[in-house]
């Protein structure tokens, strides 16, 4: 095959990654646990070119940067090395999610530029390989590539650091976009400088692997309540930590932070949903099936809503991107 396509879906976590023991192959301090949703996907196509002397990327209809085209590049390096194959490559994708606004754009672009290169460079590799292959793009596509609820293991080296699909509670996230900007520090940035200069970054380490335990017996629990309070008191350490960086970062802003206080207003209410956000100012809301339309529009006025179930593991698809 010279050409495939595949399609990938963000994953919002739980249990938060951020920081890295080894920056080259992209091994995570910590483990980490998320939900790969079923909206805003990201479709790529690789294309094979005999005459191309470098790669090529169009991001949504325009020439990547060359920041975007250097991260791709990298990854496409590894899978012809894989391959055996000097040939160079076209690449189009297309997002639907806000591009580096903290919506977990690059998980849902990585997991499928790795899933739709490793089919056009024709290797064979099962979700386990593709996890790790997306990881070497960006830390969290490798959860991406797995349905659902996932956990990615820390591991000991390349081989072992993988997503893996849990079973758990039946949640259902409200997406609150509050800006589409993309953010002025990039995550792999934020992280490197936060480990650096946070004097709290080794307590941040250790306590997200005892959360992540707490948050995977939740899981076979099937207990919602614990598994939010969870994920809201991580987010929040997560934030902290990063704000405690020299020089401070503030990815979340007020308007992410009010969005946090109306969720606590909710539960008050005897709504039950609980907050996280990412590397970014936008803000996720936890519900109950049953709850999640109450929630988006109590939650409306802070910016656009989105009501997100479980999603599927990214995949290959029939139609290219134009």
């Amino acid at each position: 095959m010279t050409v495939a396509t595949a399609r990938a879906h963000p994953n919002i976590a739980l249990v938060k990654y951020w920081g890295k023991r080894d920056e080259q192959l992209m091994l995570p301090a910590a483990g980490s646990l998320s939900l790969t949703l079923d909206v805003l996907p990201t479709t790529t196509t690789v294309e094979l070119d005999p005459q191309a002397t470098r790669d090529a990327l169009e991001l949504n209809g325009s020439a990547a940067t060359p920041v975007q085209l250097a991260r791709v590049e990298r990854l496409l390096a590894l899978v012809r090395e894989r391959a055996g194959s000097d040939v160079f490559t076209r690449v189009r994708s297309h997002n639907v999610a806000p591009t580096g606004a903290g919506l977990a754009s690059s998980a849902s672009g990585f997991a499928a530029l790795a899933t739709a290169a490793a089919a056009a460079y024709g290797l064979d590799l099962d979700a386990r390989a593709l996890s790790a292959l997306a990881r070497r793009g960006s830390g969290s596509a490798s959860r991406s590539i797995a349905p659902g609820l996932a956990v990615w293991r820390a591991g000991e080296d390349d081989a072992t650091s993988v997503a893996e699909p849990i079973a758990g509670p039946d949640i259902r996230m409200v997406v609150v976009t509050v800006d589409r900007a993309a953010k002025p520090l990039s995550s792999r940035e934020g992280m490197r400088l936060t480990a650096l200069t946070s004097p709290f970054y080794d307590a941040w380490v250790s306590s997200t692997a005892e959360t992540l335990e707490a948050a995977e017996a939740a899981c076979r629990d099937d207990d919602f309540t614990r598994l939010g309070r969870i994920a809201e008191s991580h987010a929040l350490r997560m934030h902290a930590v990063i704000q405690s960086a020299d020089p401070p970062i503030r990815y979340l802003g007020s308007r992410g932070t009010a969005v946090f206080e109306e969720i606590e207003r909710l539960r008050g209410e005897g709504i039950e949903a609980y907050a996280t956000a990412d590397a970014g100012p936008n803000v996720v809301a936890i519900t109950r099936p049953d709850d999640a339309e109450r929630v988006a529009r109590a939650l409306a006025p802070f910016g656009e809503t989105l009501i997100a179930g479980p999603g599927p593991g990214a995949h290959l698809v029939d139609e290219a991107v134009a």
